[in-house]
């Protein structure tokens, strides 16, 4: 049963990271320093959004509209946060 937990917070750390990536490459654009006009750079922001978006959806429908400030990834890893406290704290609990 660890061995599932460990897959569990294995899948939230990448999660963690891919919004992380998210997050910095929406500044990165927002201030011009990445182009999306250049193939590679869409490629990977088109890619990265697609697999957010499932994730972010429910979440910006529940948010209010806050204007040009998204704040679904704030809250995403909010949550992924507690989860992994919430894991941490039980993992014993089935060992």
């Amino acid at each position: 049963m660890t061995s599932l937990f460990q897959i569990i917070l294995l899948v939230l750390d990448v999660a963690w990271f891919i919004i992380i990536v998210h997050i910095i490459m929406s500044w990165l654009i927002s201030f011009q320093v990445l182009n999306l006009h250049q193939p590679v750079v869409a490629q990977i922001w088109g890619g990265v959004s697609r697999v957010l978006a499932p994730i972010y959806d429910p979440v910006r429908r529940l948010l209010p509209d806050t204007g040009g400030l998204d704040l679904a990834p704030l809250i995403v890893l909010l949550g992924i946060y507690a989860l992994r406290i919430i894991i941490a704290n039980n993992i014993y609990a089935f060992a």
